[in-house]
Order: C-alpha cells, then sequence, then structure tokens
C-alpha cells in the first residue's frame, strides 16, 4: 500500500498533529532524553464496516474474511493441532479460545479461557504444555483429563518492569528451550537492567535464565526458518528522529550477537543523539563490535508479530517466507504501516519485504480501521492476523 506522496496539508492540520521540540541531556545518558523534533500524529479511528473490509487490497488469487470480531485489544495468537485458536487481550486480562467448528473459516464457539492474567501478551503452545507471558511474568498451563488446561502457574515472576515496551512474547526454540523478548524500558537510554532491550533464553520451567542477544529494543516478532533453523526477528527503531530515522530492522538473531540499540541502528549507522557508551568507548568503536541487520524497513511502520510461513495452501513463493503485521505510526507524517507484510527469502535468505493486505489506512492518511498485532496459521494453511484496536480477526485464504 502506498500514500500519494503529495498528501494534502488540508488533510494533515485536519487531524490532531502536536510536535515537540525536545532538547537532548549532556553527559552520561541516564533517563531517556534523545529526542529532536518530535511529530505525534494518530490517525484517527473508525469502525470495521464491511465496505471498509471489502475494499481491502489482496494479491491476485487470495481472499480475506472476518474469522471473530468483537475481541477488544485482540494481540497474540496461537493455534493448537486441532485447530483451536488461543488469543491474549492484555487489556481485558483474557485468554480466549476461538473454534471453527464448522470449517466455514469464522469463528463459532468462542469462550473465555483464563481471566485475571493481568496484562497477558505472549502466548505459545508447545505439545501439552500452554506458556504465557506478561510484563515480569511468565506461567505455563497444562492439559490433563479431558483436554482441558490446569490453572496457570507462574515459573518466572522477575523479568524486568514493563516500562515504555511492557508487551513481552515468547516461544519455544528447535533446542526445546524457552525464547522471551524483553523491550527497552526506554526511548533510547542507557539502561540499568542488563536484560532490558534482549531476548532471553530459559529452560522449559524457566530456569537457567541467559541473556541470548542483547541491543535489541523492541523484538516483539520472532521466528525460526523452516528449513535453516536460524532465528530472525523484527527490531522497532527509536522514535524522535524524524520521519525516515531509524529503519525498522529485520535481523538474524545470533547467540551472544549484540544489535547495536541505543547507539547504533541497521547496518552499524551511529545514533548521534546518544552519547558515547563510556569514556573509554566511542560509538564509532562500539559499532564495530555489533551486528548489522540484514533487511531494513520503513521507520516507524511499527512491526509486532512475524511467523513464517509453514502451511501448502498458499503457493510455492509463500513458503518458507513469513508474514508480519505492521501496526502502523503514530509520529509521521504521513503515516506508514497498518498492513500484512510478506517476507520474502530465497535461499533461505530474506531479500525484500512486499505489502500483502493493505487498504487498512483511509481518509488519506488522516484514518484507519485496523491496527495489526498478532500472526497465526490455521491448519488448512490460512493466515490469521488480529486488529488489537477494533478487536477482529481476519482469515486470509485462496480462491
Amino acid at each position: 500500500m502506498s500514500l500519494s506522496s503529495n498528501l494534502a496539508s488540508t488533510a494533515i492540520t485536519a487531524a490532531a498533529v502536536i510536535v515537540l521540540a525536545v532538547v537532548p541531556s549532556t553527559g552520561a545518558v541516564a533517563q531517556d532524553a534523545t529526542e529532536t523534533q518530535f511529530t505525534a500524529f494518530r490517525p484517527e479511528r473508525r469502525d470495521a464496516t464491511p465496505e471498509r473490509i471489502n475494499a481491502l487490497q489482496l494479491p491476485d488469487g487470495f481472499r480475506l474474511n472476518v474469522f471473530a470480531r468483537d475481541l477488544g485489544n485482540a494481540r497474540i495468537m496461537a493455534v493448537d493441532v486441532d485447530g483451536a485458536v488461543y488469543l491474549t487481550q492484555p487489556l481485558q486480562n483474557r485468554v480466549t479460545v476461538l473454534r471453527d467448528t464448522d470449517n466455514d473459516g469464522i469463528a463459532n464457539n468462542v469462550r473465555p479461557l483464563f481471566q485475571a492474567l493481568r496484562d497477558v501478551h505472549g502466548i505459545t503452545i508447545q505439545g501439552e504444555i500452554m506458556y504465557l507471558a506478561a510484563p515480569k511474568s511468565v506461567w505455563v498451563s497444562e492439559r490433563g483429563q479431558e483436554k482441558r488446561w490446569s490453572h496457570p502457574r507462574v515459573i518466572i515472576s522477575n523479568l524486568p518492569d514493563g516500562g515504555r515496551h511492557p508487551n513481552r512474547t515468547l516461544a519455544v526454540g528447535p533446542d526445546t528451550m524457552l525464547y522471551i523478548s524483553v523491550g527497552s524500558s526506554c526511548n533510547a537510554c542507557k539502561e540499568s537492567n542488563p536484560e532490558y532491550a534482549t531476548l532471553l533464553r530459559a529452560s522449559l520451567d524457566g530456569a537457567n535464565r541467559n541473556i541470548f542477544a542483547r541491543g535489541l529494543r523492541n523484538t516483539i516478532g520472532f521466528d525460526w526458518h523452516p528449513q535453516t533453523r536460524q532465528l530472525w526477528g523484527f527490531d522497532n527503531g527509536s522514535d524522535g528522529r524524524g520521519n525516515d530515522l531509524p529503519p525498522e530492522e529485520f535481523n538474524l538473531i545470533e547467540e551472544r550477537n549484540n544489535y547495536g540499540w541505543p547507539y547504533v541502528f541497521g547496518k552499524r549507522q551511529i545514533d548521534p543523539l546518544m552519547d558515547d557508551p563510556s569514556p573509554q568507548l566511542t560509538k564509532a568503536q562500539f559499532a564495530q563490535r555489533t551486528t548489522p541487520s540484514v533487511l531494513e524497513y520503513q521507520a516507524h511502520t511499527a512491526p509486532i508479530d512475524f511467523k513464517f510461513y509453514r502451511g501448502s495452501m498458499f503457493p510455492e513463493k509463500y513458503r518458507n517466507g513469513g508474514f508480519v503485521a505492521f501496526r502502523g505510526s503514530w509520529n509521521r507524517i504521513p503515516p506508514t504501516g497498518y498492513k500484512i507484510g510478506f517476507v520474502r527469502f530465497q535461499n533461505g535468505k530474506p531479500v525484500e519485504i512486499q505489502d500483502f493486505v493493505t487498504g487498512f489506512l483511509i481518509e488519506e492518511g488522516r484514518a484507519q480501521f485496523a491496527r495489526l498485532a498478532g500472526i497465526a496459521y490455521l491448519p488448512d494453511g490460512s493466515l490469521l492476523f488480529s486488529d488489537d484496536e477494533n478487536g477482529v480477526i481476519y482469515r486470509v485464504s485462496t480462491q
């Protein structure tokens, strides 16, 4: 999806625009003080009406339908082997289970599974165990007799506080270890807790936790390539550096690597607003110790979930590539994102990021009817993605 390069000035002035001039601090960075000119521009929310949904654009050969609606803050999904879809709703402190029992592509059995799980966000299923994550906690639920899930019990209770990025995600890797994403506490700052801005790794019981990779400002969406088993993830760049910096990063995440935040972004580009890491280490020296991104994307697009496609419904070109939910900007003019993208891989390497579902940004960029969050796949190979503002889950299938 592309906006007109000349977004009408009248359209922008008609919406709420706030420009803040922030003076960066001097000396050692001890707080979040790294923004120069900051433009807040949030397209207004509109309802997800049938007319607007029917106007969405997809590649030829695909169709879209509403899988479920009225789901509140619909965020991250996990699909069980039987096709049950488990959805986290952090603002409702709830996990909901959705089933399509008549196989028509629409959920007809929707009910709460867990309630009063404060700020629950991340979810993954490994066999008969469900893992759930909140800002400071990881829970497990076990499936026992009569296929019922047990009440969640805490296995980790001391993750860093939520801060600016409280939405934890988690997944079980090919090594049968639990990976937990912990975003930064700030926009750009020198963290006091080394577990911020990292990907953590722990045993499945929550023990033996360590930092797998660091310098990742907020890598909510990550997954392992189906063939190479390499770990890839989208990182959200810092705010307050203008419309086009820093780029959103697509990284090959490897153990013990540092991906640069808060001093470096993209392909080792130095952030001019940050002080040197220490009197003994300049940003230029630090940059040489970091791992550059593999692909970059438009700043402020806000990638949330990312998952590789392992199904057989979609054409061959989509297999072993991955889909990403771009939630959309709130500090860029013209706005960007509000769409589903596809990362095309070739010979095990990403080569480009393509638009896949577009049209949620409307009225010349003044409004939107979805802020996209979660990615999941049904057993038939169709794609699900969630909208956390209008509470809709969409399903994409082939015609």
